[in-house]
């Protein structure tokens, strides 16, 4: 697929243990030719972890896309108006953003967006990270399974031993997740094996 000229707006959200896989992959949008737009949580503008600094996070998306960072909902709310993106990626996308956007609570940034994207009638791409996947969240995310121009990166079960409600996304397929949402279609297969046996 030809990214020149595509306006992706790219979300991530509080699972800090993922941003340092989701990187590179903002990076193959850019080197794609896409203009990327970088939209972040409250928790991921204002929250250290053992995972890395909040300010380090923002300082590498801005290298990365050369764009400044959405981060307020004031920011995010003329996203729908100017139809300014083609697709929008959330990755990660944790189970609170994934129960907020399910149950239409519009309270960040990324689900501002979200919405405004929505309201568009273009494709929301979710990239899931959440400990509760096949829990209380299983509902949510049946939810958004059936919601129009929403589509998945494949996930799976990443730890089931351990983690048996566990759902994470693939985040190396996130781009071809996208590539097919523009064409409105769910990338196949969507649920997979990722943890290995």
């Amino acid at each position: 697929m030809n990214w020149q000229g595509k306006t992706v707006g790219y979300a991530l959200t509080g699972s800090h243990c993922t941003l340092e896989e989701v990187m590179p992959q903002i990076k193959r949008f850019v080197d794609a030719g896409a203009r990327v737009i970088p939209i972040v949580s409250n928790t991921v503008m204002t929250t250290d972890t053992r995972f890395g600094k909040s300010a380090d996070w923002q300082q590498m998306l801005k290298d990365i896309t050369g764009n400044e960072i959405i981060s307020t909902i004031v920011d995010a709310e003329p996203l729908g108006p100017s139809k300014l993106l083609d697709v929008m990626v959330i990755a990660p996308c944790t189970g609170n953003t994934t129960s907020k956007l399910a149950n239409a609570m519009t309270e960040s940034p990324v689900l501002m967006a979200a919405k405004a994207q929505m309201r568009n009638l273009r494709p929301l791409v979710l990239a899931i990270s959440t400990n509760d996947g096949l829990g209380l969240n299983a509902m949510n995310i049946a939810k958004l399974l059936v919601t129009k121009n929403i589509y998945f990166v494949p996930y799976g079960q990443d730890a089931p031993g351990a983690k048996p409600n566990s759902l994470v996304a693939r985040m190396d397929l996130i781009m071809e997740a996208c590539e097919a949402a523009l064409e409105g279609k769910q990338l196949q297969p969507m649920i997979i094996e990722r943890f290995q046996y």
